[in-house]
C-alpha cells in the first residue's frame, strides 16, 4: 500500500464485509500493516462470522452483530498483546470474515466408469452424477487446516477435493450396500443417505458440514441396458409356453376368417390345424430340451380331400370342411373324391373317412 492507503486506514474505523460474489468462503479485511484502531467498529452481518487472528493464532470469534473493538470485548486478544498503555494506539491483528450461508448446487460425478461386480450380471461399469450442498461449520478448523493466510478463499479452491471425496465414498457405499444394479434406480434416496453419513466425518475434518446430497443418475453401459430391456420384455410376456400357444390360436382364428363361405371356412380351419400342428411340434421340442416333464403327443396329420363339383376339381378340404359340404348338399354318396395316396377318384361312400360323415347325417324326419 502507498501513503494514501495508510492515511485512509487511519481514518477508517469501521470493519465490515459486503459480499458481492457467490463463491467466496473466506475474506480477509485489508488494513495497512494489519493495524486496527482501538475502538474501531466491527460489523458482522447475518450469514457471517468474523475471526481476529494475532500472529497466526485465533484470538476472538464474533457472531453476527455490531462490536466495538476494545478491552471489554477482546479478553483473549488483550491477553495475547499484553497491552499496558490503555489501548489508545492501534494494535495489529487480522480480521477474517467467513461466509456461513449454504453453498448449493455443487456438482459431482464419476469422470471414469466405476467397475463393480454384480451377483447377476457379473462385472459391470457404472457412471453416476449428482449434486450437494455444504456450509462452514467450524471456522477455526477451516482457517487452520485449509485457508491459512489466503486472503480470498473461494469454493473453487476446495471443490475438487470435495468432489474426490464424493467419488470415493460413492464407490464404497455401492460396493457395501449389496444392492443389485437392477434395483439401483429405485434406491437413489437410500444410497444418498448412506453416502452423506459416510462423508460427514470427512467434511468435518475441513471445518465443513454436508447439508444435502443427491444422487441424480446412475447409468449402465449400452449393452447392459439393452439386456435389461430384453429381460423386461420377457417379463411382460410371462409364461413363454402359454404365450406361444395363444399366438397359435390367434393364427387359427385369423385363418378361419375367410369370406368364401363354407368351403372357405373349411380351408381356413385346415390351415389353422396345420399351423397348430407346426406350433405343437415346436413346443414339444422346446419342452423336451428345457424341462424334464413328459411332452404331449404330436397333433395327428390332417387329411385333405378334393372332390368333383360341376365337372371341376374343388379343394383341398379337410374333414371338417367336407362335413360342412355334406351338410349343404355339395357332397353326396356319389360325389367323386380323391386325396394324396389314392390311385383314382372314388365315390364318397367308398372312402371310409367320408362315409362315416355321410352315415352320421340323420334320416329324414317321418311324417306324422
Amino acid at each position: 500500500m502507498g501513503l494514501f492507503d495508510k492515511l485512509f486506514a487511519e481514518l477508517v474505523d469501521i470493519i465490515e464485509w459486503t459480499d458481492d460474489t457467490s463463491n467466496t468462503l473466506v475474506y480477509r479485511f485489508p488494513r495497512y500493516g494489519n493495524e486496527i484502531k482501538n475502538g474501531a467498529m466491527l460489523t458482522v452481518r447475518e450469514g457471517q462470522i468474523a475471526v481476529l487472528v494475532n500472529e497466526g493464532q485465533v484470538a476472538d470469534v464474533y457472531e453476527p452483530g455490531l462490536y466495538k473493538l476494545e478491552t471489554a470485548n477482546m479478553p483473549i486478544l488483550s491477553t495475547l498483546q499484553g497491552w499496558i498503555h490503555g489501548f489508545e494506539s492501534p494494535f495489529k491483528a487480522e480480521v477474517y470474515f467467513f461466509n456461513t450461508t449454504q453453498f448449493t448446487d455443487m456438482k459431482w460425478g464419476l469422470r471414469n466408469p466405476l467397475i463393480m461386480r454384480d451377483a447377476e450380471f457379473g462385472v459391470v461399469r457404472l457412471r453416476a452424477f449428482g449434486s450437494y450442498a455444504f456450509r462452514i461449520e467450524d471456522v477455526e478448523t477451516l482457517l487452520t487446516e485449509i485457508v491459512g493466510t489466503d486472503g480470498h478463499f473461494t469454493v473453487e479452491e476446495i471443490s475438487d477435493q470435495l468432489r474426490n471425496l464424493m467419488v470415493s465414498g460413492f464407490a464404497n457405499i455401492v460396493a457395501d450396500s449389496g444392492i443389485s444394479i437392477l434395483d439401483l434406480a429405485g434406491n437413489y434416496d437410500e444410497l444418498g443417505d448412506l453416502l452423506a453419513k459416510q462423508l460427514d466425518p470427512e467434511f468435518a475434518e475441513f471445518g465443513l458440514s454436508l447439508t444435502k446430497l443427491l444422487i441424480e443418475n446412475i447409468s449402465l453401459p449400452e449393452a447392459v441396458e439393452k439386456a435389461l430391456d430384453e429381460r423386461s420384455s420377457m417379463g411382460a410376456v410371462g409364461n413363454l409356453d402359454k404365450f406361444t400357444k395363444f399366438q397359435a390360436a390367434q393364427s387359427m382364428r385369423d385363418a378361419a376368417k375367410n369370406p368364401g363361405g363354407g368351403a372357405g371356412a373349411g380351408m381356413g380351419m385346415g390351415m389353422g390345424f396345420a399351423m397348430a400342428q407346426s406350433f405343437g411340434n415346436a413346443l414339444s421340442k422346446d419342452n423336451q430340451q428345457s424341462s424334464h416333464q413328459e411332452a404331449p403327443p404330436a397333433i395327428p396329420e390332417v387329411e385333405h380331400f378334393y372332390f368333383v363339383r360341376d365337372g371341376k376339381k374343388a379343394g383341398p378340404f379337410n374333414l371338417a370342411a367336407i362335413s360342412s359340404e355334406i351338410s349343404i348338399g355339395s357332397v353326396t354318396a356319389d360325389t367323386l373324391v380323391w386325396k394324396s395316396g389314392m390311385k383314382d377318384w372314388q365315390a364318397a361312400s367308398e372312402v371310409r373317412a367320408i362315409a362315416v360323415l355321410l352315415n352320421s347325417e340323420p334320416p329324414p324326419i317321418p311324417s306324422v
